[in-house]
């Protein structure tokens, strides 16, 4: 897992894409906030740069510095996680435009897995967590089951845990926090 995340490491300093196993499914990441990386996320999955993606973070403290409010009721969803969440915040900040929803909002997810927690850790910033499948396909739950042609257009594949099957083997929950206080779920897991 260390020599993967030096790896990761170097790829993602350099604003590369990379292939990885998140709490979830397989997912293509880069840097959130480096607008570069995040279009060739967005080149790899053949889709348009004004989407909004997801944001992996490794703690809760992290959020702060990418939304402008993080409300109690977030931090609710987050300490008590039945299954991985993802909650949409309203006035994302400090991250690469093309990540950040035409209304400026931005999902977040504090990930639950050891490589994930390390590698953005380390990185000390939030990665783009996107699954690794073209539009219209299932997202991958395992390794095996991810196009050829995504494998060979990052800049790095993660090895660790390519042969095991994710803990959750599909995408997370999406929850949309709403300015009057209350919520409401645009995905279940």
């Amino acid at each position: 897992m260390e020599k993967d995340i030096e790896i990761a490491l170097f790829v993602l300093r350099s604003g590369g894409t990379i292939l990885y196993p998140t709490d979830t499914i397989w997912g293509i990441g880069c840097d959130a906030t480096d607008p570069e990386a995040v279009k060739l996320v967005h080149e790899i999955k053949n889709r348009e740069d004004n989407k909004g993606l997801i944001v992996l973070v490794d703690d809760p403290k992290m959020i702060k510095n990418y939304v402008e409010e993080v409300p109690q009721k977030a931090l609710d969803f987050i300490k008590n996680p039945k299954e991985p969440t993802t909650i949409i915040y309203p006035k994302a900040k400090n991250l690469a435009p093309n990540i950040i929803a035409n209304d400026g909002s931005v999902g977040i997810r504090v990930v639950d897995d050891e490589f994930c927690r390390e590698l953005i850790r380390k990185f000390k910033k939030p990665l783009v967590s996107t699954s690794a499948n073209y539009g219209g396909t299932e997202a991958p739950a395992n390794f095996k089951d991810i196009h050829v042609d995504i494998v060979c257009d990052v800049d790095y594949v993660v090895k660790w845990g390519q042969g095991r099957k994710q803990k959750n083997s599909k995408p997370s929950k999406i929850i949309r926090l709403m300015a009057n206080g209350k919520h409401e779920v645009i995905r279940e897991a």
